[in-house]
């Protein structure tokens, strides 16, 4: 890796316009006040639905594979297309022609004000003022481009004090995370998280890395590394509230296994640095698309059997079960359409493919309180929260 001061130095202010693929219109300043819609991608298009009844408000024409992540502006959603991160303006709505440009598009993290976007075919990170992104005008905000040496499948978040917490990789392999304080000086490092993936930002301002062996957590200016129990002990998800210090999240412990489903979850505190890994009860498993955090702290899981699994994170118990959609098999591929599911609020967005179907549920008593067929199957969820 560069050093941070190189890094610093070479941070560059970046403003990209391109036209991409889609349909496009104009928003009008009486949509902006219009948020928590939802966006659901399908092979070459996306639609965005009303958050409350999911009548569908526009369709727009895309690639036949994109994914969908929220801006953090309780507007916009990043489309990651072939061009980088393209715009979804929620509010009018409208696939603007605003894309940030990137060789890969990967990860897309918003806190504290800011919204990180990771390329993952340079490494670089691209950081702009949340608010600041006017899916109406003709120009990207202004932003703050931190180069790397080199590409990898990696994440990036700034806290409140300006640290920007970056992952450590190339494209053979990924080794752990780095800090750098607002100054770009480095101040912390660790190379013991082999396979870092993704990200989550709890409570505290404590951050987590996903490992290979377990996970590593940055709280107040240092880096520990948690231990699996299993010397393969892969989680590469974090379910994250930022009003609890307690994580979910996934967990893989055999690297032979082939496909998605798992059946066990990993529980961490990061007040007390604890980690713990709970085998769900029989019959219950998951893919990555199927945790979210929701009413009282609670984790939702998103089984096969179809109903969603209400699991409390202090205890790893599962206090509750609420019939969703039908039975469903495990995807030939990730990329497939399978159900995912999504959290605004008390109200849960859950994908059914196998009837080209979204259903809204209340998570706190588990009705399915709206549902629209598509002529599509539903791939990507994403809401447009801040």
């Amino acid at each position: 890796m560069k050093n941070a001061k190189q890094m610093a130095a070479a941070a560059a202010v970046a403003a990209v316009a391109l036209a991409a693929t889609g349909c496009t219109s104009t928003a009008g300043a009486d949509d902006a006040s219009a948020t928590g819609r939802v966006a659901v991608a399908y092979e070459g298009g996306i639609a965005v639905l009303d958050s409350e009844s999911l009548e569908i408000l526009g369709e727009f024409d895309t690639e036949e594979f994109t994914r969908l992540n929220s801006a953090g502006d309780g507007r916009n959603v990043m489309v990651t297309t072939s061009a980088g991160f393209q715009v979804l303006d929620t509010g009018a709505p409208a696939l603007t022609d605003l894309v940030f440009e990137a060789a890969t598009a990967g990860h897309v993290v918003s806190h504290a004000g800011k919204t990180v976007l990771f390329d993952d075919g340079t490494g670089d990170t691209t950081i702009y003022e949340t608010d600041a992104l006017d899916p109406t005008g003709a120009e990207l905000p202004e932003s703050t481009v931190v180069p790397a040496d080199y590409p990898h499948h990696g994440v990036s978040v700034e806290l409140s004090d300006g640290t920007l917490l970056t992952t450590i990789g190339d494209e053979e392999s990924r080794s752990g995370a780095f800090a750098l304080n607002a100054d770009g000086e480095e101040i912390a490092r660790s190379e013991d998280c082999p396979g870092v993936h993704g990200e989550g930002t709890v409570k505290g301002e404590a951050v987590v890395f996903g490992c290979e062996d377990g996970a590593l957590i940055y709280h107040d200016g240092e880096f520990d590394k948690l231990d699996a129990p299993d010397e393969f002990g892969r989680m590469g998800n974090a379910y994250v509230s930022e009003t609890s210090e307690l994580i979910v999240g996934d967990y893989k412990n055999d690297p032979d296994a082939e496909g998605l489903l798992l059946d066990k979850v990993t529980l961490i505190d990061t007040a007390e640095h604890t980690y713990r890994v709970v085998d769900l009860p029989e019959g219950v498993k998951y893919t990555y698309r199927d945790i979210v955090r929701g009413p009282e702290e609670n984790a939702y899981i998103l089984s096969v059997d179809g109903s969603i699994h209400v699991l409390d994170p202090a205890t790893g118990d599962i206090t509750d079960e609420y019939p969703v959609i039908g039975a469903w098999e495990e995807p030939a591929e990730w990329q497939s359409p399978h159900p995912t599911f999504k959290v605004n609020g008390d109200t849960g967005y859950v994908t059914e493919p196998a009837k080209n179907t979204v259903h809204a549920v209340d998570l706190t008593t588990g009705e399915i309180t709206a549902s629209v067929e598509l002529e599509h199957a539903p791939n990507e969820l994403a809401v447009a929260t801040d």
